[in-house]
């Protein structure tokens, strides 16, 4: 948005008489779809100051870099971080399967999905935005080269309930994938364990842009995540042996 706004900005400042929009736009009464851009673009192609060609190309750049800004306006955190993410890992990956008691007399929710009949997996997502503005998730939502500070925060992490993790985190242009052991989870020095009173075993991880770059050697492209999971899944080491 903010590129968007520089670029219209920088056609409005040539306009012979820039204030007169200005001016309207301080006053302007928004009612969707029709707002502030909407007016803007509208005044720019009937000034001739913008062309439909120009327009288009505007048009076309803004979308390439929104291209999952709609993931920003999933407003229930159960319609994002499991209706979503889920759906959208289990397109990329068609062979996960959903657990039930025929599967696991035991499964009790504790994971998402289970992979070769042997592989349980969870899903975790988290949406990047602005760590220092105070306004609703998309407007807050930021692009990956974006140099604001953010702070992706996957919760209810339960490293010995599921074998793999697979964490999903969303840009406005872009989604990343990181996928880790249960083991290299629960060691890792960003789990904190104990996300809330009483819970045993479940734990939180933030990714930050500070520390980003340390997950690097998780991060895989969507056409491997499945052969990720199963490479994750052979890391595993038993927490038993860890914790002894």
């Amino acid at each position: 948005m903010e590129k968007l706004q520089a670029e219209l900005d920088a056609l409005i400042s040539g306009l012979p008489d820039p204030e007169e929009l200005r001016e309207r736009l301080s006053s302007l009464i928004s009612v969707y779809p029709f707002n502030e851009y909407e007016y803007m673009i509208s005044f720019l192609l009937g000034s001739n100051a913008l062309d439909l060609d120009d327009y288009l190309i505007l048009r076309d750049e803004y979308i390439s870099r929104n291209l999952y800004l709609h993931v920003f306006e999933i407003s229930a955190p159960r319609g994002f971080g499991e209706l979503w993410a889920q759906g959208h890992l289990k397109e990329l990956v068609p062979d996960l399967m959903k657990p039930s008691k025929k599967f696991d007399t035991e499964y009790k929710g504790q994971y998402d999905f289970y992979l070769d009949d042997i592989i349980r997996v969870e899903v975790k997502a988290s949406r990047a935005v602005s760590f220092d503005i105070n306004a609703p998730l998309y407007v807050k939502a930021l692009t990956s080269d974006s140099q604001s500070r953010f702070d992706m925060n996957f919760q209810q992490i339960k490293p010995r309930c599921a074998d793999v993790f697979v964490w999903i985190g969303v840009w406005r242009d872009k989604i990343r994938y990181w996928v880790l052991s249960s083991t290299e989870v629960e060691t890792s020095n960003y789990y904190s364990a104990g996300q809330h009173r009483g819970n045993v075993g479940e734990g939180q991880l933030h990714i930050k842009r500070e520390n980003i770059k340390e997950f690097s050697k998780f991060e895989v492209r969507s056409d491997k995540l499945a052969q990720a999971i199963k490479d994750a899944y052979v890391r595993q080491v038993p927490l038993s042996t860890i914790t002894s």
